[in-house]
């Protein structure tokens, strides 16, 4: 008999991670509308708007500024795989091994990167691209963070090969990697953004040399599937299952019209 497929509730981080696709996708679709009309009508870049809606601009650089604070700290509501820089969890597996074999590759995502950026900010020097279409980059990037962790994330499968988001090396890179088109945007909360988020890169990097075995499954048993406070790996699970379902069901369906 087949055994029955058990469902698991969505955890408090997992809810969290499902919220902030959801808004930064709505985020995202107004700046688009809103640069498309400005184009359409020949009216400014996205970046001028600031001065004619001062309060809605600061209000989003609050939340993006809200969110990187609170990585500096320890805290229940986010991933372990953020979380497990701070001390407290750090729970000593009794092995002084530390491996970790996606160190050499978090150097090539750093290039690529870097090279994948260089690429749009040549265009922009250029005059190719404007200030608007950098700020849509940032705001694409953010969408496909969240999307990474929820659903399919090319850094792992690709180049990482982490088994989760929880041992991810490069976990705190997300934000600097997010606002990295802002080096071409200049302005206080474009500037002030990115520098936060390289400062939180900064943190992340200093800790994993001082102390890598906090970054370590095999050296800290906060990072064992037991331990998880996210559980998104039942998750992608289920929507393996399910797209595995959706594939199998419409094939019957075609062999029965054929």
């Amino acid at each position: 008999m087949e055994k029955k497929r058990r469902k698991r509730r969505l955890t408090i981080v997992s809810a969290q991670h499902y919220f902030r696709l959801t808004y930064r996708l709505v985020l995202f679709g107004v700046l688009f509308a809103v640069y498309i009309r400005e184009k359409i009508h020949g009216g400014g870049d996205l970046l001028n708007l600031v001065e004619d809606y001062p309060v809605v601009f600061a209000f989003l650089w609050i939340i993006f500024v809200t969110e990187m604070v609170q990585r500096f700290f320890p805290s229940k509501t986010e991933s372990p795989g953020c979380q497990k820089q701070f001390a407290s969890n750090y729970i000593k597996s009794g092995s002084t091994d530390i491996d970790i074999s996606e160190n050499n590759a978090s150097v090539l995502v750093a290039i690529l990167w870097v090279m994948f950026n260089g690429i749009f900010g040549a265009l922009y020097m250029a005059g190719i691209l404007d200030e608007g279409i950098m700020i849509l980059l940032c705001s694409a990037f953010s969408v496909c963070d969240v999307v990474c962790i929820l659903f399919f994330c090319p850094f792992q499968t690709w180049f990482l090969k982490n088994k989760c988001c929880c041992t991810c090396r490069i976990y705190n890179w997300d934000y600097a990697m997010m606002f990295t088109p802002l080096f071409f945007v200049r302005g206080f909360y474009t500037w002030s953004l990115l520098g936060l988020s390289v400062l939180l890169l900064l943190k992340w990097e200093i800790t994993f040399f001082r102390h890598p075995e906090r970054f370590s499954e095999k050296t800290n048993d906060y990072l064992r599937c037991d331990n998880c406070s996210e559980k998104l790996c039942s998750h992608k699970k289920q929507l393996r299952v399910l797209w595995k379902d959706i594939a199998e069901f419409t094939e019957n369906r075609l062999q029965k019209l054929r």
